[in-house]
């Protein structure tokens, strides 16, 4: 898929606006809703890659806290936003086991950022994704998934918990409402601004 501009006006200056496009992705341990994510907030049927965990799998692939889980990416989910009609923003949920993170590198490239959604009763599953935005300076947000029943947390505690900076941002989400995936999406693109304020900001072709 390519991220430059397109015209299909041919190049003709009176003809349409060339469309641009904003890509962002969607990180974080197995099972914390990143499918769930991608599906409350497109506008067309996402693209999934879910295959059913299989016995193999369930010795790698740990379904503590989801024991309800019974299916994993092996690709990565795909959505699109469109913002204006020449503006689109396309979304892309990373495979969360280990196994699958070779992907990362191509599903990056060209990103404005990402949001690490976590799971508050599996913390340490979002070190991965954060560690990995980290080393290759792709500015991130946190996401914290309110699954039913789940202990609420102070933000500070949160971010105490997984070592982040004071201006990192923080956020509480559903991954089932659409809003709701509106509001974090809002404001990692908040966050990206904020960050490079006097440079052009990449991921937008």
């Amino acid at each position: 898929m390519d991220y430059g501009l397109s015209e299909p006006g041919g190049g003709n200056p009176a003809g349409p606006r060339p469309h641009r496009a904003i890509k962002i992705l969607l990180a974080g341990g197995f099972g914390v809703g990143k499918t769930t994510l991608v599906g409350a907030v497109s506008e067309i049927k996402p693209l999934r890659t879910e295959e059913p965990l299989t016995e193999g799998s369930l010795r790698t692939d740990s379904t503590q806290g989801v024991e309800g889980k019974t299916t994993t990416t092996v690709a990565m989910d795909f959505g699109r936003i469109s913002l204006r009609r020449d503006l689109v923003l396309y979304l892309f949920g990373t495979p969360g086991q280990q196994r699958f993170w070779f992907m990362w590198d191509e599903l990056a490239i060209g990103a404005l950022g990402a949001v690490v959604l976590a799971d508050t009763r599996r913390l340490a599953d979002s070190f991965p994704a954060i560690d990995y935005f980290e080393r290759r300076e792709i500015p991130f947000i946190i996401a914290l998934n309110c699954f039913d029943g789940a202990r609420i947390y102070e933000i500070e505690d949160v971010r105490a918990a997984l070592d982040l900076d004071p201006e990192m941002p923080i956020v509480l989400c559903d991954a089932r409402s659409r809003e709701s995936a509106k509001e974090v999406l809002i404001a990692l693109v908040e966050h990206v601004l904020q960050s490079v304020p006097e440079q052009p900001v990449s991921g937008i072709a």
